[in-house]
């Protein structure tokens, strides 16, 4: 008999806003868009205030502007932001002993198990809300499921303040009728090229042909099918089990020019460093991902001496390989992963022979795989 799997998603509702509503309230009930202030900057994220005016994440602060002038506009205070989560964190931790960051304000929870120390495992969910409405002031959405995909897709059904259990005998009858565009990783060309094709709907998806996909979704056609049917056999890993960290967006509309795309860059440096650091690990190698918005996939990747997890440090390696690129096209997906990860605190590689030789073997499979000339833009000091 195939045990019930029970995995939680948590996520904050308009994470950054929400604290500077809580540490401000003055702010309540008013549009806050939180970002870079400067020309160039982008919205981290917004109220739910704001986002009646059609703001939206990463969007471009001059189009936020536009749209919402008498919106206020903070520049982010990404430290308290940390201190917050760090609480949050802890929350989870008292739940499960299994726990997935996904950025500084959402993550997984394995509940598996916890039947026989909770009784009713759906009755988890309300109690961790309230936990974090104790404890920190603030509101969390909660879906509830027996896979990662179900629980991501429940826990954003009813924001703000939400709460949605899928249970497995109601999975295909709850998610069949929702729209295309709730699985996540299908961008809006892929939504509108399904709805051309008459695909409008979850259940309309999961009833079609993958040989009738493949032209369209490649590769991914037939995972992206599997979840349209509720199907999703990945684990909750935590970090400290991870080889990689890292930490990627498909943005609503396409950013346009590479002072934009570092903007959105920059906020993914700091979520990923936020894990790197909670879970107590540096990495070595740095890769940026940029997908435009032809579909085109491009990643470049950088070692570094010295194992790092701060923000500026990462953000300093992205801007290095974001040099690399062409950035004529629009982008659809940026993406930034730390790999090769060592404990927090550990030497440097260079004052280490065996960490050396492995830094060694790993370059020389990057020559393999991006070609000679990676040493020629800007790898740095070997």
């Amino acid at each position: 008999m195939v045990r019930q799997r029970y995995i939680m998603h948590v996520d904050m509702d308009a994470f950054f806003a929400s604290v500077e509503q809580l540490d401000h309230p003055e702010y309540r009930g008013k549009p806050v868009i939180v970002g870079g202030l400067s020309g160039r900057g982008v919205v981290s994220t917004c109220s739910y205030e704001a986002r009646k005016f059609g703001v939206h994440s990463a969007m471009p602060m001059a189009t936020a502007h536009r749209l919402c002038p008498q919106a206020i506009y903070v520049q982010g205070r990404y430290g308290r932001y940390q201190e917050v989560s760090r609480e949050i964190r802890k929350i989870f931790q008292e739940f499960s002993p299994l726990v997935e960051p996904l950025s500084i304000d959402e993550a997984f929870l394995d509940l598996t198990g916890m039947e026989a120390l909770a009784g009713d495992v759906y009755a988890l969910g309300p109690k961790i809300k309230q936990a974090i409405r104790e404890r920190t002031g603030l509101t969390a959405s909660v879906g509830l499921a027996p896979n990662k995909f179900l629980a991501k897709l429940a826990s954003d059904l009813r924001k703000p303040d939400g709460m949605v259990i899928i249970r497995p005998e109601e999975a295909a009858a709850t998610i069949a009728p929702l729209p295309v565009g709730r699985i996540f990783g299908l961008g809006q060309r892929s939504v509108a090229a399904l709805e051309k094709m008459g695909i409008r709907t979850i259940g309309q998806l999961a009833a079609c042909d993958p040989r009738l996909l493949r032209p369209l979704l490649g590769k991914n056609a037939e995972e992206i099918r599997n979840r349209a049917q509720g199907l999703d056999s990945r684990p909750v890993v935590p970090d400290e089990q991870r080889k990689s960290l890292g930490k990627e967006n498909t943005f609503p509309v396409d950013l346009v020019g590479m002072e934009t795309c570092l903007g959105a860059l920059w906020d993914l440096c700091q979520q990923v460093g936020w894990r790197l650091r909670c879970a107590g690990l540096s990495g070595c190698t740095v890769t940026l991902k940029v997908k435009t918005g032809t579909f085109q996939l491009l990643t470049r990747s950088r070692m570094v001496e010295e194992p790092l997890s701060q923000d500026e440090e990462l953000m300093e390696q992205i801007r290095l390989l974001a040099r690399q690129l062409s950035w004529s096209q629009p982008v659809r997906l940026l993406g930034v992963s730390v790999s090769h990860l060592v404990p927090a605190g550990s030497q440097s590689l260079a004052l280490d022979d065996e960490r050396r030789q492995k830094r060694n073997q790993a370059l020389d499979a990057l020559k393999q795989r991006f070609g000679e000339d990676i040493i020629r833009k800007g790898w740095g000091k070997r």
